[in-house]
């Protein structure tokens, strides 16, 4: 039976207090906090009040004769069959298991135990119409360790992610259906759910739209990758200024007067990083008849300064979906309104307070993954093209040809740079906007949709490559510049890029010429998500 593509076992729960959920307080810390630190997680006590009076509404609304959809009718296309109420729980269980079509490998643990939680929130909004059990199952797992099994594939991002979601609803439902790891094994979800003491839901009306309607994998993937990518920029301008040191690059360029008059927030803020990273080098502006660098080394601030202010933006995009009710049709009681908008509530027909809309739709996180993706693309891009400059003797200032020691008949770093080449193909070719496509679905009732997750998981698989050129980089700059402290003296380095150096050696225990270079690329690599270099350079401005 295939393992996810990241260890099934959770990790040990968190120590600190519970996360308290309430629909509104979400944030990205919370979410990396709950899928890679194992915090438990609760339902706020307003949270719940809100979510019992919306699903009081929905079971009074659904003994009448006016149609609630996906209460007393069909779904999607059938929204005009109306149903029985002895058919209504059916009709819910049905809805997961008819959605549950997901295929291919399953998602990383991590990433479901977000979409676990990022559902939760949603409900817990009380826009949903559902009971309070439905979080507090959700909780229970997600305390408990037990994690459905999720395959990736099988989503376009509109109603939601469905397919992704049903898979939850099969473990959480009872019946003989589903799988979910614990403690590292793959096992039917009843059985996991047992061991668990987690008992399943026979699930009402609106239960199964509660738990499959909204774009939570997509988001789950694209919270943990806006996080991931606020560390990466980091360790890319840490990587930009270790190869500009051994370069001895030209520092004018970094100027804040030069960045004041292109005041884009994103390029002064890393022309201040690689200020701050080189100040005290002996190497820069060490060659006299220089007047500037190429543009992989000069134009770094408005290269890496426009991925800065791409990943702000997404995460201020991604934030509001961290919070956001997605169901339909969407319960508008009172109590479940923002404070400043509950002045529209008496506009509305207090008798029908359900509104089918498409909150649920992916588009707005599917384009920002998108837009995510090509400027991770273009880090990737542009600290490969420093690499071939440190690894080509023409081009490095007389650094030895592929950074080649002295002391051992090695290739140095001339196939590193060549899988930092192939993976930078590799980016490229996933930078291509997955929201730019769209096929009908459901009989032409969702004839346009989002491919909002396809958008995310490539954008997780260009974060994983760029952070590996990244590391490639890091790994050529220190080599190059323990050449120059060989040449010019071990202080000759800057403050900042010293600090990076020593984090380096520290991290791979010095350089091994047994150790093939892809163990130590992606020694480095744990390295960079883990942020391990971040407390070693506490003065550098992070994305805001």
């Amino acid at each position: 039976m295939p393992s996810a593509p990241s260890s099934p076992a959770p990790t040990p729960p968190d120590s600190s207090e519970p996360l308290t959920i309430d629909g509104h307080h979400l944030d990205f810390d919370a979410v990396v906090a709950v899928a890679r630190g194992g915090r438990s997680v609760r339902l706020a006590d307003d949270a719940r009040a809100r979510m019992e009076r919306s699903y009081a509404w929905v079971a009074q609304a659904g003994t009448g004769d006016r149609p609630v959809y996906g209460v007393n009718t069909g779904f999607g296309s059938l929204a005009r069959v109306r149903i029985p109420p002895a058919q209504r729980a059916t009709l819910s269980l049905n809805l997961v298991r008819s959605h549950a079509a997901g295929v291919g490998d399953p998602v990383p643990v991590p990433t479901v135990r977000a979409m676990m939680l990022l559902r939760a929130n949603a409900l817990a909004k009380g826009a949903s119409g559902c009971r309070p059990l439905l979080v507090d199952t959700i909780c229970a797992m997600l305390d408990a360790g037990v994690t459905p099994v999720v395959p990736e594939r099988g989503s376009c991002g509109s109603s939601g992610d469905l397919a992704p979601l049903a898979h939850l609803g099969l473990v959480m439902a009872e019946g003989d259906h589903g799988e979910a790891w614990l403690d590292g094994e793959r096992l039917p979800a009843g059985e996991a759910m047992a061991r668990a003491g987690i008992p399943r839901l026979r699930l009402e009306a609106k239960d199964g739209l509660a738990i499959t309607n909204g774009a939570q994998l997509t988001t789950a993937i694209a919270a943990l990758c806006c996080h991931d990518a606020a560390v990466l920029v980091l360790a890319a301008e840490l990587a930009a200024a270790m190869s500009i040191d051994a370069l001895r690059g030209a520092s004018r360029a970094f100027h804040p007067a030069v960045h004041a008059l292109r005041p884009y927030r994103g390029a002064r803020d890393c022309a201040a990083n690689l200020r701050r990273l080189l100040a005290g080098s002996r190497l820069v502006d060490s060659v006299p008849d220089k007047v500037q660098d190429a543009y992989s080394l000069r134009c770094t601030p408005p290269v890496l300064g426009a991925v800065r202010d791409q990943v702000a933006f997404v995460r201020q995009q991604v934030a509001v979906e961290l919070n956001a009710a997605t169901d339909n049709p969407l319960i508008l009681l009172p109590e479940a309104m923002p404070p400043d908008e509950d002045d529209a509530l008496p506009l509305l027909d207090p008798d029908n307070r359900a509104f089918s809309a498409g909150l649920f739709h992916g588009e707005p996180v599917g384009m920002a993954m998108d837009g995510l993706k090509l400027a991770l693309t273009e880090l990737a891009s542009i600290s490969e093209r420093r690499l071939y400059r440190l690894t080509t003797g023409s081009l490095s200032q007389r650094l030895p040809p592929a950074l080649i020691g002295q002391d051992r008949p090695d290739l140095g770093m001339m196939l590193p740079q060549t899988t930092a080449a192939a993976l930078v193909s590799e980016c490229k070719a996933l930078a291509w906007p997955a929201t730019a496509d769209s096929i009908p679905t459901c009989e032409d009732q969702e004839d346009h949709v989002a491919m909002s997750t396809t958008a995310a998981r490539r954008c997780a698989r260009v974060l994983e490559a760029a952070r590996r050129v990244v590391a490639i980089e890091l790994l050529g700059a220190a080599q190059a510049l323990r050449f120059r402290q060989q040449e010019e003296g071990v202080d000759c380095v800057g403050v900042g890029t010293g600090a990076g150096l020593a984090w380096v050696d520290e991290l791979l225990g010095g350089l091994d010429p047994a150790r093939p270079p892809g163990e130590l690329v992606e020694t480095l690599v744990r390295g960079i998500a883990a942020g391990s270099f971040r407390p070693r350079l506490p003065a550098l401005l992070e994305v805001p």
